[in-house]
């Protein structure tokens, strides 16, 4: 995993953001335009704001890399790496659709990218194996991301994870004879104990959704 060029790339976002201040001038302007269902304190609404989003970018290289050794450590690589690899893709080679997104604004959208990868496999490995790849739930900070970047713009993040996990996996990559042993490996003390090193990967994000 590359995650030394996503941390370097969130370090570069963050010095724009020092220097001109792009993202705190957007979330300026959009706040009287947030979604009813997102909720913020009273006061310093713009600050818990950009240190929601400062976290979620952040927590995608942990993510991966976390997600990464307990894969390696538990056995089960070969099936892990490739989705991690897509997501780490998001970030180093962004998707088309992402040109002219600069700074900690442009890193919400390839961060969302990753996250909701993440999130769809989780549900797929839900439905094949009763439980998740990562046991991380980023739902609502999802749901809120989803809301900062825009509805419109956000949709379209979706198909592409959609078409990213349409031509990854399937039905038919859940029928093979080896997904019995991986399957096992899932349930085994090993994975248990590799992520019982990373009790929280979430970080204390300072917003809420009223669902």
């Amino acid at each position: 995993m590359n995650t030394v060029a996503i941390r370097a790339q969130i370090l570069r976002a963050q010095d724009l953001e020092a220097e001109t201040g792009l993202l705190t001038k957007h979330l300026t302007v959009q706040l009287p335009h947030l979604h009813k269902a997102i909720q913020l304190p009273e006061v310093e609404k713009n600050a818990v704001l950009t240190r929601f989003i400062n976290a979620y970018i952040e927590q995608v290289p942990d993510l991966l890399d976390a997600a990464h050794d307990v894969a390696r450590e538990a056995g089960i690589e070969s099936q892990i790496k490739p989705v991690l690899k897509i997501a780490e893709h998001f970030f180093v080679q962004p998707p088309e659709l992402l040109n002219g997104h600069e700074g900690l604004e442009g890193l919400l959208d390839e961060a969302y990218l990753a996250h909701r990868l993440v999130e769809e496999v989780n549900d797929l490995y839900i439905k094949h194996f009763k439980q998740p790849l990562i046991p991380l739930d980023m739902t609502v900070a999802n749901l809120i991301a989803h809301q900062l970047i825009g509805e419109d713009f956000a949709n379209q993040l979706d198909e592409a994870v959609h078409h990213a996990v349409d031509q990854m996996l399937n039905d038919e990559s859940f029928a093979l004879e080896s997904v019995e042993t991986y399957r096992e490996r899932l349930t085994s003390p090993q994975t248990g104990a590799a992520w019982k090193r990373w009790p929280c990967l979430s970080k204390q994000l300072g917003v809420e959704l009223a669902l």
